[in-house]
């Protein structure tokens, strides 16, 4: 019994550490919403995807969440016209970075959610060990 709560502890503490990446992910997006180029026509800030994977843990037996991958949103840019703007190229028009606010927003949320299951868990598990300590002992 012991040895199951402890792969359940393995695989909460991989979920929350895969959703403390993700989380580091949408928080880059979001601050770089509006990063653009330094120069004339240069590419902005481009959004930041995260995909994971399971990998079983030897130890336990256990299907734990990996992050796979770090990559880059191929989504096209935002162009607006902004002759005024440093970024602007001869035409006029600023390249803006592929980072949509609301996605981003619904990311976090969904992060939000999945880090505070993990956490649960992690509560749940603890508390049964606790309680079969106590019965243990008497």
């Amino acid at each position: 019994m012991l040895d199951s709560l402890q792969a359940s502890l393995t695989v909460a503490s991989s979920g929350l550490e895969a959703q403390s990446t993700r989380m580091r992910i949408v928080s880059e997006n979001l601050a770089n919403a509006t990063s653009t180029g330094r120069i004339a026509g240069a590419d902005p800030y481009q959004r930041k995807t995260i995909t994971f994977d399971a990998a079983m843990d030897r130890a336990s037996g256990a299907q734990l969440a990996k992050v796979k991958e770090i990559g880059v949103d191929t989504t096209p840019y935002r162009v607006e016209y902004d002759p005024g703007h440093p970024a602007a190229d001869k035409a006029g028009y600023v390249k803006l970075p592929n980072v949509n606010m609301m996605i981003e927003m619904a990311d976090m949320r969904e992060v939000n959610r999945s880090y505070e299951a993990n956490l649960q868990v992690v509560k749940q598990v603890r508390s049964m060990l606790g309680m079969t300590i106590d019965l243990l002992r008497s």
